[in-house]
């Protein structure tokens, strides 16, 4: 009874010990990789390794911010905002390679922000708030799981996107395109074409603003049907 007691008394302890400082980075571990598994579900390149390793590495920096004026300076209480400052603006660099970025569009944001929040959770662990840093990432949960359910339902949101057709013959009128477009509630925000005289071809790019998590493969089939088309694809780029 006296040992749990004792243990008890370490883990709550504001001074760095090595009871607490394992607690610490076994639970930032434990929580990173909550977090991560919900990414990895939706495909992402970072997932529960890269997430578990970052709320360690920002827990662990934490740990060290207040061990070393603890130990060397003959502080109790440290300076835990010196190495945080760097966490924070280090943790930018991984943000930023967990985004792709290409023509027209930027995918990996909420993975970046993902990051960056696991970051100062790691960090609010290895301060001892424990409860806090607990209720942040059931909070991450809660943004990531219940609300993408609710922007699906409510089809929440716009985005971008590129239908490129290659069609038989010179077409100079892209009135009917826009007919089909605006039947399906599809908005057209602007349009590239290359006309081939050579081979008697015309290739259009359309580019749609549509809601998201519309379900566009009917629109395509309608949009193949307006003119002799021999190709037809979507994307979330303009090659030109």
């Amino acid at each position: 009874m006296h040992l749990f007691e004792g243990a008890l008394e370490q883990f709550g302890a504001l001074e760095v010990n090595l009871v607490n400082s394992i607690f610490r980075l076994v639970l930032s571990m434990v929580l990173g990789m909550v977090v991560g598994a919900e990414r990895k579900r939706k495909g992402q390149v970072a997932g529960i390794r890269t997430f578990a390793l970052i709320s360690m590495g920002a827990c662990l920096a934490m740990i060290l911010s207040i061990y070393v004026p603890q130990e060397y300076m003959g502080l109790k209480n440290g300076d835990p905002g010196r190495i945080a400052a760097q966490v924070i603006t280090g943790i930018g660099f991984l943000g930023g390679g967990a985004m792709i970025h290409m023509k027209g569009a930027v995918r990996g944001l909420t993975t970046a922000a993902g990051i960056w929040m696991t970051a100062i959770i790691g960090m609010a662990v290895g301060i001892g708030m424990y409860l806090v840093s607990i209720g942040a990432t059931l909070l991450i949960l809660l943004t990531l799981v219940t609300f993408e359910q609710y922007e699906k339902r409510r089809k929440l949101g716009q985005v971008s996107k590129v239908i490129g057709l290659t069609i038989e013959g010179i077409h100079y009128d892209l009135e009917p395109y826009r007919e089909v477009l605006h039947k399906n509630g599809i908005h057209l925000s602007t349009f590239f074409v290359e006309y081939n005289y050579e081979n008697g071809e015309t290739d259009l790019n359309l580019v749609i603003l549509a809601h998201a998590y519309t379900n566009l493969m009917p629109l395509l089939s309608e949009v193949s049907k307006v003119s002799p088309t021999k190709k037809l694809t979507l994307s979330s780029q303009v090659d030109i």
